[in-house]
């Protein structure tokens, strides 16, 4: 379960195609406490009341589910619980209300994505290639200092040494093992990794997944005069 807290959003982050955890519409500390005649409302990225949506399961007791989670279903996902207290003083009843964000994001699993996800708020793909971009360039100007110093500074250049314009960088995709990437199951999110169908499997960080082979039973018969 992932709880809320009426001082700050709850950041969650969900697989792609899967469902995400039960999001309970109260804090861990009010969960322990007896609540009286309690009501949850619960509002999705759209504005729309989330009671009878399809892709959701919403329980009595105010926990929220979102089912085969999509780029699209990402967002804040708000909570109002309203309840009675009674006061100690005067035995009266009054009704009070507390709220609770969510914000849900897509986790797109590839390598190393987990740590910049819990970090930033935004599209963590393109936090990650910006990443990959600048280390790209720190590598080249430490490469073109070295050519430089070793031409300028240094009368014999090294056995080994890097030769000009000879670095360059290749993208390599990947997905967790048990994943894989489909454009044609998953045309809405072609570059997501998701779950191998059932009958596929995938042992490592390759982007397709592989069919799984049947296994083979050797069956030994015997006539009536054999036994």
């Amino acid at each position: 379960y992932v709880y809320g807290d009426t001082k700050q959003e709850v950041n969650v982050y969900v697989k792609v195609f899967t469902n995400s955890p039960f999001l309970v519409c109260m804090d861990l500390a009010r969960s322990r406490e007896e609540v009286i005649d309690p009501t949850y409302l619960w509002i999705g990225p759209d504005g729309k009341n989330l009671e009878g949506q399809m892709y959701v399961n919403l329980t009595e007791t105010g926990k929220l589910m979102v089912m085969g989670f999509k780029a699209s279903m990402s967002g804040a996902y708000t909570c109002t619980l309203s309840h009675k207290i009674i006061e100690t003083t005067t035995q009266e009843e009054r009704v009070v209300f507390e709220a609770y964000k969510f914000m849900v994001y897509v986790n797109p699993f590839a390598p190393g994505w987990e740590e910049v996800c819990h970090q930033v708020p935004y599209d963590c793909e393109d936090a990650t290639n910006m990443r990959v971009q600048e280390a790209r360039e720190r590598i080249g100007e430490f490469f073109n200092k070295q050519t430089y110093a070793l031409k300028h500074e240094f009368q014999t250049v090294p056995t080994i040494h890097y030769v000009d314009n000879s670095f360059s960088v290749t993208h390599i995709d990947s997905c967790r093992p048990g994943f894989g990437k489909n454009d044609i199951t998953h045309k809405n999110c072609a570059s997501c990794c998701v779950v191998c169908e059932p009958g596929t499997y995938s042992p490592n960080n390759e982007v397709t997944c592989q069919i799984c082979t049947r296994p083979r039973v050797k069956k030994n018969w015997k006539t009536e005069e054999q036994l």
